[in-house]
């Protein structure tokens, strides 16, 4: 039976990766109070007492804000730790797959980034994530990264579909961000689409970077409305009467963020036989989820 060693099981993708594994082995997960990441020593030990066949790391330090600060401990998790995975995966003969992002990109296309186009970080986040990419690339020969966006989810503290809902329910009016496009992507179809790549991950062919979002591009501001749309016919407590447009410069964050970060998932569809489904479609079913959980 094949042993897979999930680590960040607690977060939104590796609460959903958990049950999603289950038909495809003996699923081993692990969380910040089993396994931390800024200890490499430890990240090792855990690895070679487990010894799975596979290590799914959905861990990941995700404040792009406060990275600006904190730019070594993002480097330690972002970066570091998955490097430490990835040299004990090749030690064991295991596999890898580790989750990566589009903060990789600097923004600057107006088409969908594919795997071969060359990163470029604005921000501290974005640039610990691909000190992660190279270190896992380099150390391991089954490994696979998979780049995903604007991920949410029911689970876990934070995301922007959370967020809104709760400001949405407190507030007449919200200002969201119109100038930043990208794909959402539901934690749903991201762990079923991961799930889906393990058995493949014994061909020799399945290795490298690929992207994965929910198909669809659209701004803050878009996703937003189409958040308040979906959660009114459900019957979400919302007293927002108005969303209003705003550019990034009208927005006080500290950290630049790339402008354009849509994914093309042409190669990882092609593996899978399958496209990702419609941001819209995934949203909706998010929702119906949550307000079943509520």
């Amino acid at each position: 039976m094949t042993r897979i060693l999930l680590i960040g099981i607690a977060g939104q993708l590796g609460s959903e990766l958990q049950h999603t594994l289950v038909p495809l082995g003996e699923v081993i997960g692990v969380d910040r109070q089993g396994l931390d990441l800024t200890q490499p020593d430890q990240i090792r030990q855990v690895i070679r007492e487990i010894k799975p066949n596979l290590i799914v790391n959905a861990a990941a330090y995700t404040a792009v804000d406060k990275a600006e600060s904190e730019a070594e401990l993002a480097n330690t998790i972002n970066g570091t730790a998955p490097t430490i995975m990835a040299e004990t995966a090749q030690e064991l003969g295991s596999g890898l797959i580790h989750v990566s992002t589009d903060y990789v990109f600097d923004g600057r296309k107006n088409t969908p980034y594919t795997e071969t186009d060359t990163p470029n970080p604005l921000n501290a986040y974005g640039k610990s994530k691909r000190l992660g990419e190279t270190g896992v690339q380099q150390a391991c020969d089954r490994a696979v990264i998979i780049r995903t966006a604007w991920v949410y989810g029911v689970h876990g503290k934070g995301n922007f579909v959370k967020t809104m809902l709760r400001v949405g329910a407190q507030r007449e009016e919200l200002r969201v961000v119109v100038d930043q496009v990208g794909a959402p992507t539901w934690t749903g179809d991201l762990a079923h689409a991961i799930a889906q790549l393990i058995p493949l991950l014994n061909s020799e062919s399945l290795t490298g970077i690929y992207h994965y979002t929910n198909s669809g591009a659209i701004s803050w501001y878009d996703f937003a409305v189409a958040i308040f749309e979906e959660a009114r016919q459900l019957g979400f407590p919302l007293n927002v009467q108005q969303v209003v447009p705003i550019n990034t410069s009208e927005y006080p964050i500290p950290t630049p963020r790339p402008a354009y970060t849509v994914l093309s998932s042409k190669k990882i569809s092609a593996i899978l036989g399958t496209h990702p489904p419609h941001w819209r479609t995934a949203l909706r079913q998010m929702l119906k989820q949550l307000y079943a959980h509520q």
